[in-house]
């Protein structure tokens, strides 16, 4: 390692485990770093760059709009961030957009947005807000308290009150847990970090029907499953149930720091002038990166295109499963989300493939977490394949 590594050593906080690689450039699938070393990327900045690393249209996107006009706060209308709402509410449920800066801001939004409803149709006391236990929504104080993994408390609590925690599929419990102190229900239509877990059609249908009963919202926080992963724009349109809120994040902006909120009209009208701000957010440079993400993922084939290779992955790994069942439980997600149960150390199969050049992610003991650039080529997920079937076999 060179100098980068030095340098971050020394006046970075040391508050990530970094793998021993600085990173130069970037192209499509593929890293490299500065000594020249190649890599492919089954990771994508963890669901970020949903068209891979330097794609022309957004880098073209991005200097254009350098060019013109870089910020001028949210005091002052802006043609890219207008154009992107469009873009966004013409491809959903929702009505309007809230635009951050990540995702954990964006659920901030939801979870402000969703109690200041509740307050002015119902005045004080409905503010409980209903989670998923293992799941995960961020590290901001209101993100963390929804976060249903105590282990990302230990140090940071009291938390923010009258958050409570149901297990993720348990109807029943999502059932007694939503009365009328509710507010909100907030859900991961699959936990990412949770290990890869998708929700079932019949415990998002009973968080729609709780909701509608005790008068809440719903939240889905799409922030890594939105803008195309699973193989459609949104994971909620996989199971034909609405939320009232959207969180987005990740992918939307292909690299670029943008976060965003889609709400019907009526939820959003809570809103109103000086209640939420956020300086930066819809900044024009971002916005004009997500609107050509937006753009390519919306093109005629793309998204068919995700699903396919999708289930080429999914194949490929149950293969692996059944080949290996002594070490691989099972796979689980959907597109290009996936997730390989081990019964072997994920992080030990993580560092066997780093040390082949090729970048995953561990997000549980057990869990090896697939979430390549929606771009990936089937040779590259062959390539992948052929490297886990090696690493099995040796293991």
């Amino acid at each position: 390692m060179g100098i980068i590594k030095d340098l971050g050593e020394t006046y970075l906080a040391a508050n990530y485990r970094r793998f021993p690689v600085a990173f130069v450039r970037g192209k499509g699938s593929r890293l490299f770093d500065e000594e020249g070393r190649e890599y492919l990327d089954f990771c994508a900045g963890i669901a970020v760059c949903a068209l891979g690393h330097a794609p022309e249209e957004v880098v073209r996107a991005i200097k254009e709009q350098a060019e013109r006009l870089l910020h001028v706060s949210n005091l002052y209308w802006t043609e890219p961030q207008a154009r992107l709402a469009r873009v966004l509410v013409e491809n959903s449920f929702a009505e309007r957009v809230f635009f951050c800066n990540s995702g954990a801001e964006a659920v901030e939004t939801a979870l402000k947005l969703a109690r200041r409803y509740a307050y002015l149709r119902s005045g004080p006391g409905k503010t409980r807000i209903v989670a998923l236990e293992n799941s995960f929504h961020g590290r901001t104080y209101g993100a963390l308290s929804a976060t249903g993994q105590p282990a990302y408390w230990e140090g940071f609590e009291p938390l923010v009150p009258d958050f409570m925690h149901v297990p993720a599929n348990d109807t029943e419990a999502l059932i007694q847990a939503v009365d009328e102190r509710t507010c909100a229900v907030i859900l991961e239509p699959i936990l990412g970090e949770g290990g890869v877990i998708p929700l079932s059609r019949e415990f998002l249908e009973t968080a729609r029907q709780a909701c509608d009963r005790a008068g809440a919202l719903l939240i889905f926080d799409e922030i890594q499953t939105g803008i195309g992963r699973t193989g459609r724009l949104f994971a909620y349109e996989l199971y034909g149930v609405e939320p009232d809120i959207l969180c987005l994040a990740k992918g939307l902006a292909g690299g670029l720091p943008l976060g965003a909120v889609l709400a019907r009209e009526e939820v959003m009208a809570a809103l109103t002038p000086g209640s939420h701000a956020s300086t930066f957010g819809g900044n024009p440079v971002c916005c004009a990166a997500a609107l050509a993400v937006l753009e390519r993922v919306l093109s005629p084939g793309f998204l068919d295109e995700v699903r396919l290779k999708g289930e080429a992955l999914r194949k490929g790994l149950q293969v692996l499963a059944e080949k290996f069942p002594e070490k691989v439980k099972g796979v689980r997600g959907v597109g290009l989300l996936l997730g390989l149960e081990t019964h072997v150390s994920s992080s030990e199969l993580m560092q066997a493939l780093f040390s082949r050049g090729i970048l995953t992610t561990a997000p549980k003991p057990d869990v090896l977490r697939l979430s390549p650039p929606l771009i990936i080529g089937y040779r590259e997920i062959d390539a992948l394949l052929g490297a886990l079937k090696e690493i099995l076999a040796s293991l």
